[in-house]
């Protein structure tokens, strides 16, 4: 039986009314602008469909599917700095994503667990650096918040005796946790509450529940430990003022 659903009438129907509804509730509900849903699923078209036409090129050699990963590596590192607020600084946040990167992706792939093949390395790697991305913004946002609203503590440290970086992590460090609060929530109700994207794909790809269950594994727990040298690497450059609110110049960091 085949799952997957392709191209036509009645999807393009399905879909636009879809929209549309959503469209409607936005107004009725007072969530936003009526124009949210249609803008943001226009824009998904587009996008789906170039990506489409360059993965049926790219994942056909080895070479062309790692230039993917890495455009895709370096959308990731804009779009964490932009929902960071860090300005220039937040091009540290290369450093947050690349740790994920490096603590997950050589072993499962040295390991023969996944195939190196681009097939099997862009969905792999693109799921771990989206979940990277996710925590990593969410981490450099809260952490940058947090000592915006209590620079009174920092202070207060420094009056002590601490430095510049020991006065940060004392405000900054429990928001590491609420950052990797939705990867340990996605892992530990996974197959109770939802099924995600991995375990679906192999699904309606025709593969068994067994393989699903195993892909889908890997990915939780190559996203936990991703997103905890992310966030963690993510506070650590907060701590250290090099990843910052404005637009100063990267890597000036006080105390």
């Amino acid at each position: 039986m085949n799952a997957v659903a392709v191209p036509g009438v009645a999807l393009g129907v399905l879909c636009v009314a879809m929209v549309g509804a959503a469209a409607v509730v936005y107004r009725v509900a007072g969530l936003g602008p009526m124009a949210v849903a249609p803008r943001a699923a226009g824009r998904a078209v587009v996008q789906l469909g170039a990506v489409a036409l360059i993965l049926a090129a790219a994942l056909a050699q080895l070479w062309s599917a790692a230039l993917v990963l890495l455009v895709m590596f370096g959308a990731a590192v804009v779009t964490a700095a932009r929902r960071v607020g860090a300005g220039r600084s937040g091009g540290w946040l290369t450093v947050s994503l690349g740790a994920g990167a490096v603590a997950t992706l050589p072993a499962m792939l040295l390991s023969g667990v996944v195939p190196l093949t681009g097939v099997a390395v862009v969905p792999i790697g693109g799921i771990i650096l989206g979940g990277t991305m996710t925590a990593t913004s969410l981490a450099g946002r809260r952490a940058l918040d947090a000592l915006s609203e209590r620079i009174g503590e920092v202070e207060a440290a420094l009056s002590l005796g601490f430095t510049g970086r020991e006065a940060r992590l004392e405000v900054i460090r429990r928001t590491a946790a609420d950052a990797l609060l939705p990867g340990v929530d996605q892992t530990r109700t996974v197959g109770l509450v939802t099924l995600p994207g991995a375990f679906v794909g192999v699904l309606v790809a025709s593969g068994s529940a067994t393989q699903a269950a195993a892909v889908q594994l890997l990915v939780l727990v190559g996203l936990v430990l991703a997103q905890s040298c992310a966030v963690a690497v993510t506070v650590e450059l907060v701590a250290r003022g090099r990843v910052r609110r404005g637009s100063g110049p990267a890597g000036t960091a006080h105390g």
